[in-house]
């Protein structure tokens, strides 16, 4: 009997109560009345667990809430039925506005970030060091305040998940800095961030010890680098883009899926997801587009 494949967890370190509203025209420096308005919860590991959900991984969504705005998410995130797990912040949960209309270019508004509070991030330490091992944490966009004292449980809790778990990473700055020095499973990172560490996949420091790597460059090729330090590359289908939004997410969660449930190794899981982050982009929404037509294998160049 096949063992059953490993829960994932995301874990989204700026949560994003986010409004859309979408015009028929609109142009700064006037009064826009909106023709709808609509709410959804944001964040980059909100946006992975809803498509892990949509491909039927099992996954839980874990976050930071606090003040009305996190109120307003939680809500949300119950009448959608998500499967997730809050820790209670004393700061109010950032706030955002998408801006659409026809024949413009989609604008994205946000707020202030809004580090988590030491009492919250004990919480979510304490909560990952009370899961069975062989589980796979995904760390998904930014964390304000990582560099603070603040996160040394988490940072704590997140190197014995390296010991006895798989860590994966889709996130920038200080956390990106730190990750690079461990040893997770995976880096997926654009290519403006990893010009901040090396000129190309192929010239990582020596204490880029993750193993696996992926980096993307919106319609560009995309880099691989497996665990054999072997290199290959792809190039996403082409498209005519709506909205880019989330687009990387749906392509994290469609290889996580591919690698850890459907026992593909890294490439392939890559080849996998392709079509997904490209059907994204051309619909307005975060995994929320019609199911992508079959597409032959992507074109690698090793």
């Amino acid at each position: 009997m096949n063992p059953s494949p490993p829960h994932i967890f995301t874990l989204t370190g700026n949560l994003l109560a986010e409004r859309t509203l979408t015009f028929a025209s609109w142009s700064p420096g006037h009064t826009q009345r909106a023709t709808t308005e609509s709410f959804q919860v944001g964040g980059k590991g909100i946006n992975v667990s809803k498509m892990l959900t949509r491909l039927g991984a099992p996954n839980t969504a874990l976050c930071f809430t606090g003040g009305p705005s996190g109120e307003e998410c939680l809500a949300s995130l119950r009448a959608h039925g998500r499967i997730f797990h809050a820790f209670p912040t004393s700061t109010s949960t950032r706030a955002g506005t998408v801006v659409r209309a026809p024949d413009q270019p989609e604008t994205t508004f946000l707020g202030a970030d809004s580090p988590s509070d030491t009492f919250a991030l004990r919480a979510c330490a304490d909560f990952l060091n009370s899961q069975p091992p062989g589980q796979v944490l995904a760390l998904c966009g930014s964390f304000p305040g990582w560099s603070s004292p603040d996160f040394d449980p988490l940072r704590t809790s997140l190197t014995r998940w390296l010991a006895r778990g798989i860590l994966v990473a889709d996130t920038y700055g200080p956390p990106l800095d730190w990750l690079v020095a461990q040893p997770p499973a995976l880096i997926k990172i654009y290519a403006a961030e990893l010009r901040t560490l090396a000129p190309d996949l192929a010239h990582l420091p020596a204490r880029a010890t993750a193993q696996g790597w992926i980096v993307t460059d919106g319609p560009r090729p995309i880099q691989i680098r497996d665990h054999t330090g072997a290199l290959a590359s792809t190039t996403p289908p082409a498209i005519r883009e709506v909205s880019a939004t989330g687009s990387g997410d749906v392509f994290l969660a469609c290889i996580l899926h591919a690698w850890f449930h459907l026992g593909s190794d890294l490439t392939a899981a890559v080849n996998f997801a392709l079509p997904y982050p490209a059907a994204n982009a051309a619909h307005p929404g975060v995994a929320e587009f019609p199911e992508p037509t079959s597409s032959p294998p992507g074109n690698f160049t090793k």
